[in-house]
C-alpha cells in the first residue's frame, strides 16, 4: 500500500546515537522541531547496541582532542540536568607497555594535548614528587584531569596488582570512562519527541533532489513518501549507500570488529580497574598442535603472525557488577554491513589468550568461558585517516554525520551539535573544518594524517 507524502524541515536518515543526536541538537538549540527520524529499525539497534560505551580525550591530534572533550562536556551537560540517568563514570583509559622509555608515546601525548601538556601531564616514579592518585571512585565530578605517567614498577604493581609484572609504563587518562549509551538516546528522543519531533520506521529506498528532497520509504505495511527541505546522512553503516542515492561517493569502508562479554565469576579483574588497553604487539602463544592445525588453513594461518596492539578490558556494570568487557579491534578487511556479520568463531579464544598477556588472572577463562557470555560485534564505518565525516554534502540542502569508527557514543554529543550548526548556519567550533567532508580538497593537511597515528582502539 501507498500512502500520501509527509513533510518536514529536516529528514534524519538512521535512528542510531548519532541521528538521534543531531535531532536532539537541532530541537533543543534551533528550534527545529519539525523534523523526522528514519530507520528501518527501532532506535539505536544495530551499531549503536553494539558500542563499548566508553568515552576518552586521548587522541594522537588536537583537532580530535578538542572534538571529544566538546562531547565529554556535552555529555556532562546531561548527566547533570538528567540526574546521571546516563550513568557517566569516570575512572580513565590507562594504556599499558613493556616499554621503559616509550618516547614515541610521550611525542603522542604532546601532540594530542598540546598546549595542555604542558601542565597536564604528571610523571611519577621513585625519583618524583607528587602522589599518583588512584581511581578509587567513578565520580565523574570528583575525578582528576590530566594524564598520569607511571614509571616505576613497583609503583605500577601496587596500583594495577592485576597486570603482568612486565609491565614497565603505564599512561593513566584521566578524562574518560563509560556511560550508558541506551539511556543518552532515550534521555534524546524523549526530549525530540516533547518538541514535535517524529520517528518513522522504514529503509530509504530513493532520494530524488532538486526544490527539497522526495525520500521514498519502504515500511513494514506500505511504502510512504516524505518531503524535506534538508536531508541528514546519519545511516551509521549505510551513509555510502544513502549518498549513493545521491549521486555522491564517500571515501569511507565498513570493517566488523568483534567483542565478547562475560560474567567474571574467578574474579579475575578489579571492579575498580580503569578500561585498560596493552598497547604492544604480540604474537599469540598456540601449542605445538594448535600451531599445526593453524598453519594448514589459509584462513588461519595469519593467526601465527605478529598481531597488533590495541586489546582492552574494563569491568562492566559498575562497581557492584560482575562482568568484564574484552575487544580487540585487529581486523583490516573490509565487509559488505547488508550481508551476514563475519563473525568469527575463534575470536574469543583469540582475545582472551591476547588479553590474558596484560591480565594473566583472565587465564582461568581459557576454553572455558562462563554460560551466557556473549559474542557480539559492529562495523566500523571509517574513512582512512579515521576522522568523522560531518558537515555539508555537495549536493545543496544535503548534510552527513558518520564514519564515526568505534567512537560514536562518545562523541554523539559533539556531532550532533556539529551536525546541527551547519544546517542552522550558525556559529562552528575551530575544528569544524578539519571534520567536514571538504577537508579531502586540502592536500596539506590530508598528506599529515596519512602519515599519523589513526587512535584506532
Amino acid at each position: 500500500m501507498t500512502a500520501g507524502a509527509e513533510t518536514c524541515d529536516t529528514a534524519i536518515i538512521g535512528a542510531g546515537s548519532i541521528g538521534i543526536a543531531v535531532a536532539y541538537y537541532l530541537a533543543i538549540r534551533h528550534g527545529v522541531t519539525r523534523l523526522v527520524l528514519i530507520d528501518a529499525a527501532d532506535p539505536m539497534a544495530l551499531t549503536s547496541a553494539q558500542s563499548g560505551e566508553n568515552y576518552r580525550n586521548w587522541w594522537p591530534h588536537p583537532v580530535m582532542t578538542a572534538y571529544t572533550d566538546h562531547s565529554i562536556e556535552l555529555l556532562e551537560d546531561i548527566a547533570r540536568a538528567s540526574g546521571d540517568r546516563i550513568h557517566m563514570t569516570r575512572r580513565g583509559y590507562v594504556l599499558a607497555t613493556r616499554r621503559a622509555a616509550p618516547r614515541d608515546l610521550m611525542d603522542g601525548l604532546h601532540r594530542g594535548y598540546g598546549a595542555q601538556a604542558g601542565t597536564g601531564l604528571r610523571f611519577h616514579d621513585s625519583s618524583r614528587g607528587g602522589t599518583y592518585r588512584p581511581p578509587l571512585s567513578s565520580d565523574w565530578r570528583t575525578a582528576p584531569d590530566g594524564v598520569a605517567v607511571l614509571t616505576d614498577r613497583g609503583l605500577i604493581g601496587t596500583h594495577f596488582p592485576s597486570f603482568s609484572p612486565e609491565i614497565a609504563t603505564v599512561i593513566h587518562i584521566r578524562r574518560a570512562g563509560d556511560i550508558s549509551g541506551q539511556q543518552l538516546g532515550q534521555f534524546m528522543l524523549e526530549a525530540i519527541r516533547a518538541r514535535g519531533g517524529r520517528l518513522r520506521r522504514g529503509r530509504v529506498s530513493a532520494i530524488e533532489s532538486g526544490a527539497g528532497f522526495r525520500l521514498q520509504v519502504e515500511g513494514p505495511d506500505r511504502r510512504t513518501t516524505i518531503r524535506a527541505d534538508r536531508v541528514v546522512n546519519a545511516a551509521g553503516p549505510f551513509i555510502g549507500r544513502i549518498a549513493a542515492m545521491l549521486g555522491e561517493a564517500l571515501p569511507v569502508s565498513n570493517v566488523y570488529q568483534q567483542k565478547i562479554a562475560f560474567e567474571d565469576r574467578e574474579a579475575a579483574i578489579p571492579r575498580a580497574m580503569p578500561f585498560s588497553i596493552d598497547l604492544d604487539a604480540q604474537t599469540l602463544a598456540w601449542t605445538e598442535e594448535e600451531h599445526r592445525l593453524l598453519a594448514a588453513d589459509p584462513e588461519t594461518a595469519a593467526l601465527l603472525e605478529p598481531m597488533p596492539g590495541g586489546i582492552h578490558c574494563r569491568p562492566e556494570g559498575g562497581d557492584g557488577g560482575r562482568w568484564i568487557k574484552i575487544g580487540w579491534a585487529y581486523n583490516q578487511s573490509s565487509s559488505d554491513p547488508e550481508a551476514e556479520p563475519p563473525r568469527d568463531p575463534h575470536y574469543p579464544d583469540i582475545v582472551l589468550r591476547a588479553a590474558s598477556r596484560l591480565i594473566p588472572s583472565l587465564r582461568a577463562y581459557l576454553g572455558r568461558l562462563p554460560r551466557g557470555a556473549r559474542h557480539y560485534g559492529g562495523h566500523y564505518t571509517m574513512t582512512a585517516e579515521n576522522w568523522p565525516l560531518i558537515g555539508p554534502m555537495r549536493t545543496p540542502g544535503a548534510f552527513i554525520a558518520g564514519a564515526l569508527s568505534g567512537f560514536g557514543t562518545m562523541a554523539a554529543c559533539s556531532t550532533g551539535a556539529l551536525c546541527a550548526a551547519w544546517i542552522a548556519g550558525s556559529a562552528l567550533p575551530a575544528y569544524a573544518h578539519a571534520l567536514s567532508p571538504g577537508r579531502c580538497a586540502d592536500d596539506a593537511l590530508m598528506a599529515g594524517l596519512r602519515a599519523a597515528d589513526r587512535g584506532i582502539l
